[in-house]
């Protein structure tokens, strides 16, 4: 079999979110027009954005994130701007939210629980090379992770370098399920395993998210869900295909060593090696994933390997907001998130 790069364009990624069920698309240009214009890319996610199962869209908080290739001069504009936004922190400067943006947690700064017109807004900050490398590479899968799912974008990629990394960031989400599941499954496991990958390890699925968080996304979304892995999946089409909500895929070594061969950096040739590694031998990276291809039992590792990419990263981003969105915001926030995980746990 010889595998392929898929042709999946940017315009593909703009018809699949056009179609995509989004509530008022006037509210989501208008809030907008409230920040300085110097993005990279701009999008609109989560259950404020698109439907889900047992979560109605009236009333949720809406969320953005926005890449710009300047984030202290960004900063600066939007404090000057919008200086309500901000905690404490921009009393220090741009400099210095800059600095707490790039150098903790996930790299995104957060201002949350922003009032406007008709609704209430979380919008995420990170710089476009940090974007980047996650969707490349997976360092944090914070965002990256955000974006294998149906997303609203608003502001299309500024450069080829993004567009090309948002397609591969899909890519490497599908070929991560495939390794993850059997030889035959359903269309809504595959995008269920998806949804599910950047949450592995993530301590809010314990505490203070929806514990049908995963199958919500999912069930509310199917369609979408399908429309955007459409091109990867084409492909893919030489070791898999989904017919009718069914899908197959062979599992050979060779189709195996495939997939782990177009991993993410991060989680390829670090975690996964690293931890395939732990019994005191040091084989090289082609060695491991070569043995991981023939071993029925690998998908511990890639699991486990997801798990040190988000662990960490999403303790330390939990922290950071605290300061970012200061205590009185940080509190009512985590209430907000409390308040669905117990609602869930009642269904």
């Amino acid at each position: 079999m010889t595998p392929f790069v898929s042709g999946f364009t940017n315009q593909c990624i703009m018809s699949i979110v056009r179609n995509a069920k989004i509530i008022n698309h006037d509210f989501l240009q208008h809030c907008l027009t409230l920040f300085p214009g110097s993005m990279s890319l701009a999008f609109a996610y989560g259950s404020g954005v698109f439907s889900q199962k047992n979560n109605a869209k009236s009333g949720q908080m809406v969320d953005f994130i926005f890449a710009v290739d300047d984030p202290q001069g960004w900063h600066e504009a939007n404090i000057a701007k919008n200086p309500r936004h901000y905690s404490f922190l921009k009393y220090l400067g741009s400099g210095t939210v800059s600095s707490w943006q790039k150098d903790y947690g996930a790299k995104v700064y957060f201002n949350t629980l922003v009032p406007v017109e008709n609704g209430t807004i979380k919008y995420g900050v990170i710089s476009t090379a940090a974007l980047l490398s996650d969707l490349l590479d997976w360092d944090t899968l914070y965002v990256a992770g955000r974006l294998h799912k149906p997303c609203r974008i608003l502001r299309p990629p500024a450069s080829d370098d993004l567009s090309t990394a948002l397609r591969l960031n899909l890519q490497s989400a599908l070929h991560t399920a495939l390794l993850l599941l059997p030889s035959h499954f359903s269309e809504r496991e595959l995008y269920t395993k998806i949804a599910s990958l950047s949450y592995i390890g993530d301590f809010r699925m314990w505490v203070g998210e929806d514990k049908n968080k995963v199958s919500n996304i999912v069930d509310g979304q199917l369609q979408e869900f399908s429309e955007l892995y459409a091109p990867a999946r084409e492909s893919l089409s030489e070791f898999m295909e989904v017919t009718n909500g069914s899908g197959r895929q062979d599992v050979s070594p060779a189709a195996r060593f495939y997939h782990l061969s177009m991993l993410p950096r991060e989680l390829q040739q670090t975690c996964v090696t690293r931890r395939w590694n732990r019994d005191g031998r040091h084989r090289d990276v082609e060695d491991v994933l070569r043995a991981a291809a023939c071993d029925i039992y690998s998908n511990g590792v890639i699991v486990g390997g997801l798990g040190d990419i988000t662990r960490m990263r999403n303790i330390s981003q939990s922290i950071k907001g605290i300061f970012t969105a200061g205590l009185i915001k940080s509190v009512r926030y985590s209430a907000r998130k409390l308040t669905k995980m117990f609602r869930s746990m009642r269904r």
